[in-house]
């Protein structure tokens, strides 16, 4: 089946020297930009992520610290990665818990502003997870009869992605082929932020969701304690995730000069 797309849908993969958000980088990217036409567009580069990749990591995908040497940084790619996917959904596997945060990071470390307010993400895995609890390679391998070759490269994995989602929309006639619809249903708990320290209340109202002040109001906790917003900002909290709470710590401010 193919997609009912409104806009393009950009499908990513990124393979990492880690999975810690806010410290691991890129090592390799692939995007293949799907358009309403049934158009095609893929690109995937090497990255440079100016620190090592651990042993463990390389066994894994592949990409050794040699490989990688002479590739462009991700601050050198940022402009047309990000000129590829603006204005487009995305799409992934594993995406809205991984992928989404740490692109995130990267191009707030460019200088590049990552804003997810009119994109819809469908999470693949979680819809594979819901109907079936496999991995990228089974779910290929299920979804779509064939064997995953070169499962942990960023374009293998891309290309197996967007396989995987049309042949669920195949198999699942419960399931709405439009990006919203997907984007929904394929979401976790809703968070303010991509890594998913800040939730919100049933009022919809920013809470931590993590440590001392879990289910406590953001706002009420920079109240009560100022210098837990000091804290968190000079810690190791995901760059997204610092942004989202001085938006909240300024909004209050506004509203007390009003």
């Amino acid at each position: 089946m193919e997609l009912k797309l409104t806009k393009p849908i950009c499908f990513f993969d990124l393979e990492t020297t880690g999975i810690n958000v806010a410290k691991d980088r890129i090592v390799e990217i692939s995007i293949l930009k799907v358009f309403p036409n049934g158009n095609k567009e893929s690109k995937t580069w090497l990255v440079n992520p100016e620190m090592n990749i651990p042993k463990e990591v390389i066994a894994i995908h592949g990409i050794s610290n040699e490989k990688v040497a002479d590739e462009p940084t991700f601050k050198e790619l940022a402009t047309q990665i990000h000129e590829l996917i603006k204005d487009c959904d995305l799409g992934g596997y594993n995406s809205n818990r991984f992928d989404i945060p740490l692109l995130a990071e990267e191009l707030l470390r460019a200088n590049i502003d990552f804003d997810m307010k009119n994109v819809v993400s469908v999470d693949v895995q979680t819809i594979f997870h819901k109907m079936e609890q496999r991995t990228l390679s089974a779910a290929f391998q299920f979804y779509c009869g064939k064997d995953l070759e070169g499962a942990h490269s960023a374009e293998a994995d891309t290309n197996a992605t967007f396989e995987v989602l049309k042949s669920q929309l195949d198999k699942y006639e419960n399931l709405e082929n439009d990006m919203s619809w997907l984007a929904k249903y394929s979401s976790h708990k809703k968070f303010a932020d991509f890594a998913g320290f800040i939730g919100y209340d049933k009022n919809k109202v920013e809470i931590f969701a993590f440590g001392k002040y879990k289910g406590k109001q953001v706002e009420k906790v920079f109240e009560d304690e100022p210098g837990y917003f000091g804290w968190m900002q000079n810690a190791d909290f995901p760059l997204y995730t610092k942004r989202v709470l001085t938006a909240i710590k300024l909004r209050k401010l506004n509203t007390k000069l009003k």
